[in-house]
Order: structure tokens, then sequence, then C-alpha cells
């Protein structure tokens, strides 16, 4: 299963609004169409929102070239506004800053630079799944364990076949080294609940859902060896922008002695940002909290307070695992070698 792909001059996405009930595969001709298939969270994930940046541009590039010649102005507005269109995540930027820096050899070179950013995408991910399963395997204890998500890692969130987080359970479960997977529901917008779930479920793997509100509780139980969560932004310093609810697991791992770790590839990580305080935080629009999947749950007019993303700072994450290294304040490698 590819999240994301490029098909006769068109974008192909599967339409993770509407997961696990229905599988629709979206095609996406146009920018406008891929910036509002990005900002309704058709398409979501730091990874695949790179992926999906460096196959905007591309899509743009074939779009605005007439009779040989390339319009790269008109490319260069389209890209400002596909990078633009969620803020918090880097890697949406970073794709699309991919794809330009070949646009004056024309849309061809776009295309082929797109396409070998969304390859690597699942190599990446691959390489930083089974090293933070390795760090995973030598922080806990030596049976099979129980696991903790947030969100959604895992192929969804991604261009490739694994994903980041959810990867390294992946590889884990392979090892035989999985009891169960904990899956925050991950309100407002219920992405563990829709997707993770849904994941775990075809790859079968034993998994129980639980409440956001669960899951101190069930750390103070001592049903969780280990949080495992994905990243939208890290800072230089290495503080982790991700999905709203993380930094309060971590302050709860961290206050009962449990590992958290995250899983990203180096394109998320900002070295440009000194630290979390720098990163901005998307707020969406207070109807997400309102409603459940369409349905009411509170006074119409009731206002909202609904930032998607929240930061934890590096002292309460055991380790962050990319492709080329492992950083943190208890755990610290060498960069990987090529």
């Amino acid at each position: 299963m590819r999240t994301l792909n490029w098909e006769d001059g068109a974008i192909v996405a599967i339409d993770q609004c509407l997961l696990p009930h229905q599988e629709t595969v979206l095609r996406l001709r146009t920018v406008e169409e891929l910036i509002a298939a990005i900002q309704r969270l058709a398409i979501r994930g730091a990874p695949a929102l790179g992926v999906a940046g460096a196959l905007g541009v591309a899509l743009s590039a074939r779009l605005r070239s007439r009779d040989g010649r390339l319009d790269e102005t008109a490319v260069r507005a389209d890209a400002e506004l596909l990078a633009s269109a969620r803020p918090t995540a880097v890697n949406l930027r970073w794709g699309v800053g991919q794809a330009l820096a070949v646009l004056s050899e024309g849309p061809e070179a776009v295309l082929a630079q797109a396409l070998r950013v969304m390859e690597a995408d699942d190599r990446v991910n691959r390489q930083a799944a089974s090293d933070a399963a390795d760090l995973i395997t030598g922080l806990c204890p030596d049976r099979p364990l129980r696991l903790l998500t947030h969100c959604n890692a895992g192929a969804l969130a991604t261009a490739g076949t694994r994903g980041t987080a959810l990867g390294a359970v992946f590889e884990l479960a392979e090892r035989g080294r999985i009891e169960y997977v904990i899956v925050d529901e991950t309100r407002p917008l219920l992405q563990g609940a829709r997707l993770t779930s849904w994941e775990l479920a075809r790859a079968g793997i034993p998994h129980r859902l639980a409440v956001d509100s669960a899951a101190a509780s069930l750390m103070r139980r001592g049903l969780v060896d280990c949080v495992v969560v994905g990243a939208d932004r890290i800072t230089a310093n290495g503080d982790v922008a991700n999905k709203i609810g993380t930094y309060g697991l971590a302050v709860s791992a961290a206050h009962h002695g449990i590992p958290m770790v995250v899983v990203a590839p180096e394109s998320t990580v900002d070295e440009d940002l000194a630290d979390g305080a720098l990163i901005e935080v998307e707020e969406r629009e207070a109807d997400e909290v309102r409603r459940v999947l369409g349905t009411p749950v509170a006074p119409e007019d009731t206002p909202a307070f609904n930032p998607a993303f929240d930061v934890t700072p590096a002292a309460l994450i055991t380790a962050v695992v990319t492709e080329a290294r492992i950083m943190g304040p208890r755990v610290v490698t060498a960069g990987r070698a090529g």
C-alpha cells in the first residue's frame, strides 16, 4: 500500500478522511486540489507531506509549461501556496524545496526529482524504524512489549509501506517482541482510532484502543513499557512538535520512568530553529472540537481551542531516531556515514 503516488500526470492518494469505513482513492490534477486535500487532512503525516510537496511542484511545472516554455514565476507562486498549506510540518516546505532545486532544468527533471524524493521516503523510514526497534529493545524489558502510540505515524503518514513510529512497531512485531499496542484515539480527529487501528488490524498486530485521557492511568498501572511517536518538526536542540497530546504523554512517561522515543526522517529536523518556542503551531477550526466525525457534541456557538500540535521539550524525550542518527539527553550516537 502506498499512500501517495504519481500516475498519468496526477497525484494519486488515499483519502484519509474517509478511513476506516471507505477506502477511496483521490486523483489530484491541479495544485489547488492538492492544497485542499492537504488542508482537510485527506493527505497528512509529515513524511507524506514532504512527498506531496515535491509532487505538487512537479504537477505545477507540467501545468505551467506551454510550447516548450516553462513559466517559472508561476510555478514558484504555486510552490509558495503549497508550502504554506500547513505551517507546522517542516517536511512540506522541505519537499517543495527539493523539487524547486531543479526547476530550471524543466518539468521532466522536476518530476524525476519528486519521484526520487518519493522513493527515498520508504528507504529512510525503514532505516529509522529498524534503528528505533533496536533502541527500544535495549531500553525495555526482555519480553513481549506493551507500546503506546499517539496519532498515526504508519504507512498512511508516509509515501511508503511501513511508516516511522508505527514502522518500529511493525519491525518489533516481526521480531516477536510485541504483546500489544495501546492506540490513543487522538482527539479531535481520531487519527489513532481511525488510522492506526486500521493499519495494525491489517498487519495482524494485537492492539487496544484507549481514550487519550486514559494514557497516564495505564502507565501508572504498569501497562506501558514505552511510548513511541512520530514528529512534524524537530528543532536544533531536540524539541519536538507532534500531534496535540504528545506533550502530556511525555510528562506522564517521564513521571513514571517510561522511555519516550520519537521516530522521524532527517527531513523533519529543522536546524534553522533553535528550539521549540519558535515553532508556529497550526490552529484549526473550532468545529473539529465541537463535532465528532461531523456529529455535534457541544452547543453550536461554543468557543473552542484547537491547536493541531504541541511542543515537547527535548529533556522529556529519551531519544529521537532518524535514518542518520539517534539523539537525546540519555542516548546519543554519531551520524550514520552515507
